[in-house]
């Protein structure tokens, strides 16, 4: 049985699962994994999703406002063991489905380029490669995404 509750930055199985997507990242994007941390603190974090799994958590993703029109998608990840499966797919679709029914039309994020499984997911997803907006502008290993959620 499968479950996606919305939730907050406060919620414990959200914390725990961003705390392993952090020791992930910190892997794959090596020394300049301090440079994205800072900007992934999830402290005021309002939309959260937490994926289960027969009750356990296994993936979570969230977002935050980046204008009056657009979210930024964060902190999705999913457990290594339970990739593959789709999970990834229906928590983006949550998060949009939010967005929308909050009244956002647009959705962006950044990803790396040592994530090909984020690209390819977001690629299928819908999502069209623009320029780096931001922090992340002149960040060679950085991949920022737009969406259309209306």
């Amino acid at each position: 049985m499968t479950k996606i509750k919305r939730t907050n930055s406060d919620d414990p199985d959200f914390q725990n699962l961003v705390h392993q997507l952090d020791e992930d990242l910190a892997i794959r994007n090596g020394d300049q994994h301090s440079f994205y941390s800072q900007f992934n603190k999830i402290d005021a974090i309002k939309n959260a999703v937490v994926y289960y799994d027969t009750g356990t958590a296994v993936g979570c993703g969230a977002f935050k406002e980046f204008d009056n029109k657009t979210v930024e998608i964060k902190r999705m990840f999913v457990r290594p063991d339970f990739r593959g499966k789709g999970i990834a797919e229906a928590i983006l679709s949550e998060l949009e489905l939010w967005a929308t029914e909050i009244n956002y039309t647009e959705s962006v994020l950044e990803t790396g380029k040592t994530n090909p499984e984020a690209l390819n997911l977001y690629q299928k997803s819908g999502y069209k490669i623009t320029p780096n907006f931001g922090q992340y502008i002149n960040i060679e290993n950085s991949v920022c995404m737009k969406k259309l959620i209306n």
